[in-house]
Order: structure tokens, then C-alpha cells, then sequence
């Protein structure tokens, strides 16, 4: 394949050129099972043809201690094939353990994607009117008047994973409830349906006490807003939060 900013032979479709510095892939699909990951690389919405190609990376799951090592490793050349696209983002669908250990190798935005058939979802999605990427650091998105988090460190990194997400502007927590149920699952955390306006409510459990924090995000109604509600909720269970 050739760039299709300078026409450079690249080594791989839809690589970075590194002659003229300009990127050839706006987003990759991934779509992982514990044994083998396809990357589908595509071009930016103005694009011909939308799909570039695709990759695909296969392993050997090991069980016991083993296991650790081979999923890092696994993890590692799929996010060598991403990174040596630099994309503006990846939306991932199939095994959560692959996604989670790729998303921490990696920094680009990741969405979850669930459909049937991914890539045509992604294309569909990314029809849309493209969405306001906040760039502010997790830690700086938090504010508000109520400074106290339920669940202490657990709490705090609940919060974090949620305001690290490219479309939320700002968490505010809100007033500890203790008046909640009892539970012996330890801290949980979900993202309520969407208000008009695009923004979520984050409901933290932990034990018999409750805490609703409210989450700004850059969607400018209820559907997007969903969207992004998915997205955090996916976030939070590939934490371990749900």
C-alpha cells in the first residue's frame, strides 16, 4: 500500500508515513477472542474506501502462571499494530480480558463496540456528528462542593476510570447516603441513563452506603449521551466496578 497523502510505499496498510508524517488509519476496529485479534484499519470519513485492511494476531493461551506473561505478550503486538498506525481511536469488541490488557498498553480513546458485525457499526457510528474530546487529565475533571469519596482508594479509582473517558468534562460527586441495603460484594459502580442534555449519573455502592456523583459529558443530547453511558459502563465492568 501506498500513502495516500504522498503515494511513499508503506510496509503495512494503513501505517503512519513516516516520510511525509502524515496518518493513514482515523480508527481501528479490533475484535479480540482469547486466541486470535483482527484489526481492521479505516480511513477517515471523507474516504473512498473506508476500509483499508485488516490484521490479524494469534496466540497460544497458557493457563496458570503462564498466563500472566502470554496475555501481556499478546497484548503487546496488538498494541504494536496499533500504535504504528496512530490512530484517533479504537472501538473493541469480544474477550474483555484481551480488550483490558490492550487498553493498558495502549493510549488512544477506546469505545466498546458489541454488534453482530463490528466494522459496519463502527462505520454507521462514526456517521455521526463526531464529539468534543476533552483532553484534561482525569485528576482535574473532579470538582464540586462534596470533596469526601465512598470507598476510599477503590472509590477514588472508580471515579478516575470514569473521568479518564474522552467525552467527560467533569465528575462532581454528590452527598454519602448511608442509609443504602447492605451489600458483601464490595464497591460498585454503574452509570445511569442519560438526562436531555447528554449528561449521566455515576451511583457508587459500597457496603450499606450510597454516593450519586454527576457526570459531564460532551454529548449534546439524550442519544449520544446514551453512548457514551455504554461506553463508561463497559469501562467499569473491564475494572472489575460491575
Amino acid at each position: 500500500m501506498e500513502c495516500r497523502h504522498c503515494a511513499s510505499p508503506l510496509e503495512k496498510p494503513g501505517d503512519f508515513c513516516l516520510v511525509c508524517r502524515e496518518k493513514n488509519t482515523a480508527a481501528i476496529v479490533l475484535e479480540a477472542a482469547r486466541d486470535r485479534a483482527t484489526l481492521t484499519m479505516l480511513a477517515s470519513d471523507d474516504a473512498d474506501e473506508p476500509v483499508i485492511g485488516e490484521t490479524t494476531v494469534t496466540t497460544t493461551p497458557e493457563d496458570g502462571e503462564n498466563e500472566v506473561v502470554e496475555l501481556r505478550n499478546f497484548a503487546g503486538l496488538l498494541g504494536d499494530e496499533i500504535r504504528r498506525k496512530r490512530p484517533e481511536e479504537v472501538y473493541a469488541s469480544g474477550e474483555r480480558a484481551v480488550i483490558r490488557a490492550v487498553r493498558t498498553d495502549v493510549h488512544y480513546p477506546f469505545y466498546r463496540v458489541d454488534d453482530e458485525d463490528s466494522v459496519e457499526a463502527v462505520l454507521e457510528r462514526r456517521g455521526d456528528r463526531a464529539l468534543e474530546v476533552v483532553e484534561t487529565p482525569p485528576a482535574e475533571k473532579i470538582g464540586g462542593s462534596h470533596t469526601t469519596l465512598i470507598g476510599g482508594r477503590s472509590g477514588m479509582r472508580a471515579i478516575h476510570t470514569v473521568a479518564d473517558h474522552p467525552h467527560v468534562k467533569k465528575v462532581i460527586p454528590g452527598p454519602i447516603d448511608a442509609g443504602g441495603k447492605g451489600s458483601q460484594s464490595g464497591l460498585r459502580a454503574k452509570v445511569t441513563r442519560a438526562d436531555d442534555g447528554g449528561n449521566v449519573r455515576m451511583l457508587i455502592r459500597n457496603g450499606s452506603s450510597v454516593q450519586e456523583n454527576r457526570v459531564v459529558t460532551t454529548a449534546p443530547n439524550r442519544e449520544l449521551g446514551e453512548r457514551i453511558r455504554d461506553d463508561l459502563n463497559d469501562v467499569l465492568a473491564e475494572s472489575e466496578f460491575q
